[in-house]
């Protein structure tokens, strides 16, 4: 296959994943239930920090999640008592448990009320063409709250050479424009040139078998070999194509 029947194979599938229908099995739904800026970002940053496992246990979590904050889950972050806290020390999805969830609630609280929300933060520690140092900056922002250690690896950092999957996802879900009812396009201030593939088992094995990435790890330097891929066939808007490679992973069985 030549780049350019590779890119118009890649394109079809793009057209094929990218519309409402990929809602009805995807994660992406629980954010989908709202309509508030800052309650699709929470809900959103909540539910790709779980999104690792079985979808159908990330989802049904995502919604208990959801529940727990009583699906306002803004006015919880910023208005919650301790008395509110106790609900959420059973909450569990594999090794994130109530007092992890309790700590992300105190962060996001932290970075609203002190660093004007999580697209500012994002925003300030953005590169041209990556998001990829911004995302180690928001961590050290985010903990900068008391915490246990322990809490700090449901937060990924590239520059500890992790792919950081689960943040790009959130990343393009907030960045991407809302032109099929997938993603939301609220970050008026990042672009998608600067979004990065959520590389995943999936999408990762994939490229692979179409000759985009070669490296064998799904690490941070494999992240880069792929986004130089996808960047030299739309350097506009590179993370469309996750739609293709998720889609001919988990869908078509590639």
């Amino acid at each position: 296959m030549t780049k350019s029947e590779l890119k118009e194979f890649l394109d079809s599938k793009v057209i094929q994943y990218n519309n409402p229908k990929f809602i009805e099995s995807d994660p992406i739904q629980i954010p989908h239930q709202f309509s508030k800026k800052e309650d699709i970002e929470i809900s959103g940053f909540l539910t790709a920090t779980i999104a690792w496992g079985n979808r159908k246990s990330i989802i049904n979590n995502s919604k208990k999640m959801m529940d727990l904050l009583d699906n306002a889950p803004y006015d919880f972050v910023i208005s919650h008592k301790e008395t509110d806290l106790q609900k959420i020390e059973s909450f569990v999805h594999r090794t994130f448990n109530g007092t992890d969830l309790i700590t992300f609630i105190s962060g996001l609280q932290h970075v609203y009320k002190n660093h004007r929300g999580l697209e500012s933060v994002f925003e300030k520690h953005a590169e041209e063409t990556s998001l990829q140092n911004a995302i180690h900056e928001y961590k050290k922002v985010f903990f900068e709250i008391e915490h246990l250690p322990r809490t700090q690896k449901h937060i990924s950092d590239p520059l500890k050479n992790s792919a950081a999957k689960r943040i790009n996802m959130f990343l393009r879900w907030m960045a991407r424009p809302n032109t099929t009812g997938v993603d939301f396009g609220i970050w008026k201030n990042i672009k998608p040139s600067q979004l990065s593939c959520p590389l995943d088992v999936h999408s990762g094995n994939v490229a692979r078998k179409l000759g985009l990435l070669n490296r064998k790890q799904n690490d941070a330097k494999a992240l880069q070999e792929l986004d130089d891929s996808l960047r030299s066939m739309d350097s506009n808007d590179p993370v469309k194509y996750d739609f293709a490679l998720f889609g001919l992973g988990v869908f078509e069985r590639f």
